[in-house]
């Protein structure tokens, strides 16, 4: 029988100790991530594989990818420890500000005076990483009224990674993550923390905004909605178109009447939920009157 051929390119910490990685290591390692999570991994992506899961071969004293392959197929909870070191999470406050600019603008006003009233708003951080987003947006809202927390006004943050999840409940932030925030704000709604020289926690008023979850976005979905805006960005381009479609036909019904959705400057809304959805701004969506995906 033919032997497995190495994958090509595959990084080598020699300095550290090699481990045996073949290409057919690398299908089951990309088979799994995408059953967990519809994340495609390409070949040209086996030196990161390698490398960033050199780490866990080493921590649990493994000797080769094969081995490893075999305990994340009957470990859960071994599988999310592989996800997490496989799923990306680059993030900052306040990404892509014309998100925030338009929400300011166009979706925030009508909602908060509703909720002035005693009306609720709903908004929904989808792969929210490590929380800048969520916070983010809640500080959009904190910016509009300040007493938002004593409102029925909540931000939904979740994301596959438990880790980041925990993070941003945790909402305590370096000062090299917080360097795009003005210093105003930092002082009215961040407080010192542990953490490291410099670092701060998100305020009482802040954090109550915020409830974060773990959700698979590629599994059930517990909420139903609906949600004055949605923020998907910088998630489906981990996926496959197909996956891509089904996605955004399962997000277009949880948006409430003039609903917006928010996606990656990358991205793009297709399949069937883009019948359903007007561009209004960059990479910015309003669901249709009565539409449905």
């Amino acid at each position: 029988m033919a032997q497995p051929k190495p994958v090509d390119h595959a990084y080598k910490e020699s300095a550290q100790g090699d481990f045996s990685f073949t290409s057919d290591d690398f299908d089951r390692i990309a088979a799994l991530l995408h059953q967990e999570s519809g994340i495609h991994l390409q070949k040209s992506k086996a030196s990161l594989v390698y490398s960033r899961l050199a780490k866990r071969l080493r921590a649990l004293r493994i000797e080769s990818f094969r081995d490893y392959c075999k305990l994340v197929g009957e470990d859960s909870a071994e599988r999310m420890n592989m996800l997490a070191a496989l799923t990306t999470n680059v993030t900052r406050f306040f990404r892509e500000p014309h998100h925030f600019e338009h929400l300011k603008a166009s979706v925030l006003p009508p909602l908060l005076e509703a909720a002035r009233r005693g009306g609720s708003v709903r908004l929904w951080s989808a792969g929210c990483s490590s929380g800048q987003e969520p916070y983010s947006i809640a500080l959009t809202v904190l910016s509009m009224m300040p007493e938002a927390a004593s409102r029925d006004i909540r931000i939904l943050a979740t994301d596959i990674d438990p880790n980041m999840v925990a993070r941003g409940r945790s909402g305590v932030y370096d000062p090299g993550e917080l360097r795009d925030l003005p210093a105003e704000m930092k002082r009215r709604w961040f407080v010192p923390a542990d953490g490291g020289p410099g670092s701060l926690g998100v305020a009482d008023d802040l954090r109550a905004l915020v409830a974060f979850r773990p959700l698979n976005l590629i599994a059930a979905w517990p909420m139903r909605g609906p949600f004055h805006a949605i923020f998907c960005r910088n998630v489906v381009i981990y996926f496959e178109e197909s996956t891509q479609s089904t996605l955004w036909g399962r997000i277009v019904p949880l948006l409430a009447p003039g609903g917006c959705l928010y996606i990656g400057h990358s991205e793009r809304v297709t399949g069937p939920a883009l019948a359903a959805l007007d561009s209004v701004d960059i990479t910015t969506y309003r669901i249709r009157s009565g539409a449905r995906a």
